[in-house]
């Protein structure tokens, strides 16, 4: 285990050097995020107010406030998108080099997205999290996260963290067929803006489209963190909710395995 660490250390660390050096563009992607949510909170307070019921989908006007910001709180840190990094290894060709290195492929990208989760955690994440705690327990008249909550909430962040990355894995997997994904990338985040739950929560839902969502990765992703963190799981739901994604990330990792076997049987590398 130590040598596995010292040997995939250096990739996260060097993806956080990377996002300090060039944090100006990463500033304007969190501001544009960010003010995403903010449009998000005015539709949602405006729904709110012009609704009979104090509760939509099982989430108070309170909560559904809490709901907007961790999910830009939770889908900034875990959305890292290593797909990018294969189509453009398999675009400038160094594919070839990262085979013939001593080190797993799938880890290194995985080391990076940690590296650069760490960085979205600290920057704006936890100043965005405890602006909203101030805001939720001085402004909303809410209960403070209690620590158990928090833990259960990082637990599950760190399992969507990597259903994400092992799901976007598979999905880079693409460009050894098409070279070209930016497009297919592009879909790809409008989709799971939807079927993560970061649109629209997924309680909202009819219930037979809930009972689909319990059978697919993208729930885990987002969904589910942001629920623990309101207390919407306790108990067994709660060990039922961690453990699926625990699952999510066995299921992927093997898919991930037969996928990447079949693709290097199939990659032809020209020039010497």
């Amino acid at each position: 285990m130590g040598k596995l660490i010292r040997t995939y250390l250096p990739f996260a660390a060097n993806e956080l050097k990377s996002q300090l050096a060039y944090r100006g563009a990463f500033y304007i992607w969190a501001f544009i995020s960010l003010f995403g949510s903010f449009i998000s909170y005015f539709l949602w307070m405006a729904i709110y107010g012009n609704s009979e019921s104090g509760m939509i989908g099982g989430l108070s006007k309170n909560e559904m406030v809490v709901y907007i910001f961790m999910v830009y709180v939770t889908s900034s840190m875990v959305s890292i998108a290593i797909s990018t990094w294969v189509g453009y290894d398999v675009v400038e060709g160094r594919v070839a080099m990262n085979l013939i290195k001593p080190i797993d492929y799938r880890a290194s990208l995985i080391a990076r997205a940690l590296g650069n989760m760490i960085y979205r955690l600290l920057v704006p994440g936890i100043f965005i999290w405890i602006g909203l705690e101030l805001y939720k327990v001085f402004v909303l008249g809410m209960a403070p996260v209690s620590v158990t909550t928090l833990l259960a909430y990082l637990l599950s962040v760190l399992m969507s963290f990597l259903i994400y990355v092992l799901f976007d894995f598979c999905f880079g997997m693409v460009a050894f067929f098409t070279t070209y994904i930016f497009g297919l990338r592009m879909a790809k985040s409008a989709l799971l803006s939807f079927l993560t739950g970061q649109l629209i929560p997924i309680s909202l839902f009819p219930l037979w489209a809930q009972e689909v969502f319990e059978f697919l990765p993208f729930s885990s992703m987002v969904y589910t963190p942001v629920m623990v963190y309101l207390g919407k799981y306790a108990g067994s739901e709660l060990a039922w909710a961690l453990g699926k994604q625990v699952i999510w990330v066995v299921l992927l990792y093997v898919l991930g395995s037969i996928i990447w076997k079949q693709v290097t049987k199939r990659l032809v590398v020209l020039g010497g």
